[in-house]
């Protein structure tokens, strides 16, 4: 009696929604559309093993066809994905085809899938099952007979296991290395940019003289007055980067007034003035050699003035 009204209730179903199908196409003047069809591609797959089912639909154009999408029950399959295929319309009528990737773990000789789909008319919505569609379970292990367990074999050898990276302790690792060394730079901040300080001003005094000599020999080759501009310029530029003032753009006067008219630079810059303002000089003339040495000096003397407050305790 159960079975008998199970299927009268089934067939019920099955008709009302083929009615309301008839109804739907009636409107867009087309015939009666078939229920959806749904198979597996291949008729067996083992446990865990990706297979695809195809659900197939064959509708009026005017119909609005919904395909289930990854929430939709699956059971006892699950979703891995989907490819779809644009609708296609032949001689009046459309066919709409969904590929679902799926894998079962369900240890069930025969499993069985049905994907309903949702027809769309206005406000109403008509859900329609397609046939269940069955898959063969292939199994790999030979079943025990009953009432018997396999023999089971002890193994305890250990497998190689290839190390893993620890991020963890390399990052705990790295920001104590940052910390501290942030603290070092905080706690001797001062000392440091000294130092720092002092390096720098210590490389551009050697190519301060370095490249002075190379003037003062061009100039004494040729006795040409570029070069003994070149040689005051360089020490003007020099000492104004040493001292952070702007001597370079100060008359001769001006540099002597603020070096407290200092004998040194007073000679050295009156012979140098002389010399090129005023064209007095000779071939074998000495007083120019003597500017160039006491111009060096002086650079020499502000140079150890400056680092010697720098030199750690």
């Amino acid at each position: 009696m159960g079975k008998f009204l199970r299927s009268f209730l089934a067939q019920w179903t099955t008709g009302l929604a083929l009615l309301l199908l008839a109804n739907l196409t009636a409107t867009a003047q087309t015939p009666t559309d078939t229920l959806p069809k749904g198979r597996f591609l291949r008729p067996s797959a083992k446990v865990g093993e990706l297979v695809e089912y195809e659900l197939l639909y064959q509708h009026a154009p005017g119909l609005e066809v919904i395909f289930p999408d990854s929430s939709a029950e699956f059971a006892p399959f699950e979703f891995v994905s989907k490819r779809y295929s644009p609708t296609r319309t032949r001689q009046g009528r459309s066919t709409d085809r969904t590929v679902y990737r799926l894998r079962t773990f369900a240890l069930n000789s025969v499993q069985r899938l049905s994907l309903p789909i949702t027809l769309l008319s206005g406000r109403d919505t008509l859900t329609i099952a397609s046939a269940p569609a069955q898959l063969r379970l292939v199994r790999t292990a030979p079943l025990a007979p009953a009432g018997q367990t396999p023999a089971l074999r002890q193994n305890l050898r250990a497998l190689p296991v290839e190390p893993a990276f620890n991020y963890p302790y390399w990052i705990a690792g790295t920001v104590a290395l940052l910390l501290l060394a942030g603290g070092i730079v905080l706690g001797f901040r001062r000392k440091l940019r000294l130092r720092y300080r002092r390096y720098r001003l210590r490389k551009n005094h050697v190519y301060f003289l370095a490249q002075y000599a190379r003037h003062v020999e061009r100039f004494t080759l040729s006795r040409s007055l570029t070069n003994m501009e070149r040689a005051i310029t360089l020490w003007k530029n020099y000492l104004s980067n040493l001292e952070n003032n702007a001597i370079n753009s100060l008359t001769t006067r001006e540099i002597v007034a603020h070096y407290q008219n200092d004998s040194d630079v007073r000679l050295a810059l009156g012979l140098a003035d002389r010399v090129i303002y005023g064209n007095q000089f000779t071939e074998d003339d000495t007083e120019t050699d003597l500017a160039f040495v006491l111009l060096r000096d002086f650079a020499e003397r502000q140079y150890q003035r400056v680092v010697a407050p720098m030199a750690p305790a």
